[in-house]
């Protein structure tokens, strides 16, 4: 028998003796039980991110303003976030079961995070980003 075979027995039996644990069972349920919870609680405020006049500002002061402040701005969708990134620098619209989070990080370390108002004003919060960000 080669190693590799060996090893993907091992890594069999290992797995199915994690199945018959009924204590590890019942927690990987429940985990997956409070995953499901939250992303239902979440789930009104990724299609109000998705779909809100406060996004669609937030974005277009930021092809506005990104050119004049001599920067691109990179705009992503990772999951339900949205990411805007200028070289080292981040804001991130993350849904959360509470509402929206703004969370600002430098050099992947978070700076500043605050709950957001979909009902505000975007272009005052990229303005607010872009003009904050070092020349």
């Amino acid at each position: 028998m080669s190693y590799l075979d060996n090893l993907e027995n091992s890594l069999k039996a290992l797995e199915s003796s994690e199945e018959r644990d009924p204590a590890a069972v019942a927690a990987q349920q429940q985990r997956r039980a409070e995953e499901r919870n939250a992303a239902v609680l979440r789930a009104p405020y990724v299609r109000a991110l998705k779909s809100s006049a406060f996004t669609g500002q937030l974005l277009g002061a930021c092809r506005k303003l990104g050119p004049t402040l001599g920067v691109y701005v990179q705009v992503t969708w990772v999951d339900e976030a949205l990411r805007l990134d200028v070289r080292e620098h981040r804001l991130s619209l993350t849904p959360t079961s509470e509402g929206i989070e703004a969370i600002f990080s430098r050099d992947q370390k978070e700076l500043q995070r605050y709950a957001i108002s979909l009902d505000g004003d975007g272009e005052a919060l990229a303005r607010q980003w872009l003009e904050g960000l070092p020349r």
